[in-house]
């Protein structure tokens, strides 16, 4: 049985994509920040269906020290899905340096650090790191200038990686389109979600199990490192 790592994994695409590791054979350490309740009942689901097969563990990752801590509570790894993301608008006039902090230690410094600190781990088994980025780190969300500096260099941190983590350890990403409305979204009306499905090719939403269904993919395809896929729908095409 592997064991994968997912961090952010309570909610969202994080939680799905625990699910399909899950029934993809790995046993899941499912990590969170502030939704412990989640974590803990998402656990309890699938250990429900095979015991012992799912752990919760909390951990803030823009601290070295907690990340330190968590690397020495996980001694055996296959896979690590760096998923966590905090994602908000920062128009150029308004940001300051605690909504730069925010943003670049938990999407960008994060990942990085524990990919660093499980690298090993990692090597011992020959495993593999997927990064959760998004189509905006090719192509700028407008008033969202900190988030696309954040995820275009988590796109750069997966080719980097993949080259100094070689050959024991191979690094991919994942960017998504449009899959979920943002949790706290009071700016977009619908008339402005209608004129963006209309970009996407396909003409709608993709589904969570869409990105998770890609990070299996990417998590058994061996000879497969240093890329990036756009699960998008097609929406770049538009862009």
């Amino acid at each position: 049985m592997k064991i994968a790592l997912i961090t952010g994994g309570a909610k969202r695409i994080g939680a799905q994509i625990v699910k399909t590791l899950h029934s993809n054979n790995y046993d899941v350490i499912i990590h969170y920040r502030n939704s412990k309740k989640e974590a803990q009942e998402l656990a309890t689901l699938l250990n429900n269906k095979r015991t012992n097969s799912a752990t919760i563990v909390h951990a803030e990752l823009t601290n070295i020290g907690s990340i330190n801590k968590l690397k020495r509570s996980i001694p055996k790894l296959d896979l690590l899905v760096n998923n966590a993301s905090v994602f908000y608008p920062t128009p150029v006039p308004e940001v300051d340096q605690n909504s730069w902090n925010d943003i670049i230690n938990t999407n960008l410094m994060s990942p990085f650090f524990l990919s660093q600190s499980l690298s090993l781990a990692l090597s011992n088994r020959n495993g593999c790191i997927v990064n959760i980025i998004d189509i905006h780190s090719d192509r700028p969300l407008k008033n969202h200038s900190v988030y696309n500096i954040s995820k275009s260099g988590l796109a750069m941190m997966t080719k980097t990686l993949a080259k100094e983590l070689s050959p024991s350890v191979r690094v991919c990403g994942v960017s998504p389109g449009s899959i979920l409305w943002p949790k706290d979204d009071t700016t977009t009306n619908q008339h402005d979600k209608d004129v963006m499905i209309e970009k996407i090719a396909l003409r709608r939403q993709g589904e969570v199990e869409d990105i998770a269904n890609a990070v299996v993919f990417l998590a058994s395809s061996p000879y497969i490192t240093g890329q990036i896929i756009s699960v998008d729908g097609g929406r770049t095409l538009n862009q």
